[in-house]
């Protein structure tokens, strides 16, 4: 499984929290590229709800990890 911020991307809006099929179904359904697909495909499924994309990519980057200077503006 290899996420990338483009591919991540495409889970936004998913419907969280979600189970692996129905992220799958998302995927699928909002026209997600393939790649997209065979990663949660790649998920162990122990029937776990997944909360946000955290729950699937762990090092996803959110806001904090970007740096804005705020004083610039």
């Amino acid at each position: 499984m290899f996420w990338t911020l483009e591919l991540a991307s495409y889970l936004e809006d998913a419907p969280w929290p979600a189970t692996k099929d129905e992220l799958i179904d998302y995927s699928i359904r909002s026209g997600a590229p393939i790649e997209v697909v065979e990663n949660l495909q790649e998920l162990e499924d122990e029937g776990e709800v997944y909360e946000s994309i955290e729950d699937i990519w762990p090092d996803y980057p959110t806001q904090e990890d970007f740096l804005f200077n705020d004083d610039e503006y």
